[in-house]
């Protein structure tokens, strides 16, 4: 499915050369292991998102998980609500909406919404959810397959239902037909559609048609191939110069993050950090999915994810502002950040964003 570029870039926007100053997302994936301290855990990631705005950050990044408390708020959309009512300059983003899950014209009429009461803030990233936890799907009474192949019409009539007026759409999965969406949003034509990419080869599909991506935790080499090969993609997709660097201002690279008085503390911090977060993947996983989950090959190597060298910055002030700088060398413009990967303990994770607000963030704010 092709979109044109209008439809994913604002057109006046991306008339206009901007300058790479790095930005900052802080991601709050607030895995609750116990049912009972949902609410808890839901206060402490509107707080933690307030922490997020007083310390500097450029956006905050929401996401969607169901039935396993992953994400304690699940719903991205409605705490995406709370969010805009709490804070005042951070955009909103979310990394990802499920969008096997929603009806896409109930999702346009939702975030068109939330883009007025927000004032314009809002990111829509997308994706077709979880690549593992068949059990989400199966709770909506989808399958994961079927996720898979929704996602393009979905966006295909998101976008319609956004832009357009008497739209009359019928296509695999939707049939729908009316006037024009009220509230249209806020950002015209519509707020900015990102994708999360997986592999290599989504990430050029993307960068076709001119679509910002969200690439999740990688190394540091893969994270350069692949916003070369983002840029390389564009450039022989006949897109401008200019277009070329909207699209890059918009793409987003994730990694956790830990601050501390030292590097070993942070360390001492990340790494059980990482490994409760694993744990209760994966035995959701196990507990929860029809299928078996398959056995991990001790052979290969465990992906960046679950490296704490790769899945992190982690360490003293002057240290996190070395890799950020590493990033930044290698073409990133925009980092999204966990600060609270695998319940980490508050008085930790408060600590982070404030050494991070007043000694990191300046660093590359005055540049």
């Amino acid at each position: 499915m092709v979109y044109s570029l209008e439809l994913s870039l604002n057109p006046v926007q991306a008339a206009i050369p901007q300058e790479h100053t790095l930005h900052f997302g802080s991601f709050v994936f607030s895995i609750s292991t116990d049912p009972e301290k949902d609410n808890q855990i839901i206060d402490r990631t509107l707080h933690e998102v307030e922490l997020a705005e007083q310390a500097g950050f450029d956006a905050v990044w929401l996401t969607e998980h169901h039935f396993d408390g992953a994400v304690a708020y699940a719903d991205p959309v409605v705490f995406g609500t709370a969010v805009a009512m709490r804070t005042q300059r951070m955009r909103i983003g979310f990394a990802v909406l499920e969008m096997a899950l929603y009806h896409p014209v109930r999702l346009a009429v939702q975030t068109a919404l939330l883009d007025h009461l927000s004032k314009g803030r809002l990111i829509v990233g997308t994706g077709r959810g979880s690549a593992y936890n068949e059990y989400e799907y199966i709770g909506f009474g989808i399958t994961l397959d079927q996720g898979r192949d929704m996602l393009a019409e979905a966006e295909e009539l998101l976008i319609k239902a956004w832009t357009g007026k008497n739209v009359d759409h019928h296509g695999r999965y939707w049939h729908s037909r009316f006037p024009e969406l009220r509230p249209r949003p806020y950002q015209k034509p519509h707020p900015p559609l990102l994708r999360a990419c997986i592999s290599e080869t989504s990430v050029a599909e993307m960068a076709k048609i001119g679509r910002p991506v969200l690439i999740g935790v990688q190394t540091v080499e893969t994270l350069r191939h692949r916003l070369d090969l983002y840029r390389e993609t564009m450039h022989d997709a006949k897109y401008s110069d200019s277009q070329v660097e909207h699209a890059l201002d918009e793409t987003w690279v994730q990694r956790g993050l830990v601050v501390a008085e030292s590097d070993q503390e942070a360390q001492d911090i990340a790494g059980p950090a990482l490994d409760r977060y694993r744990k209760h993947l994966l035995d959701a996983r196990i507990n929860y999915n029809i299928s078996e989950v398959p056995a991990v090959d001790p052979s290969q190597p465990r992906p960046p994810g679950e490296v704490v060298e790769q899945a992190f910055l982690a360490g003293t002030p002057r240290r996190v502002a070395e890799l950020v700088d590493e990033l930044k060398d290698i073409g990133a413009r925009n980092v999204m950040l966990n600060a609270n990967v695998g319940q980490i303990e508050p008085q930790h994770v408060e600590r982070t964003l404030r050494l991070f607000g007043e000694q990191v963030i300046p660093k590359f704010k005055d540049a």
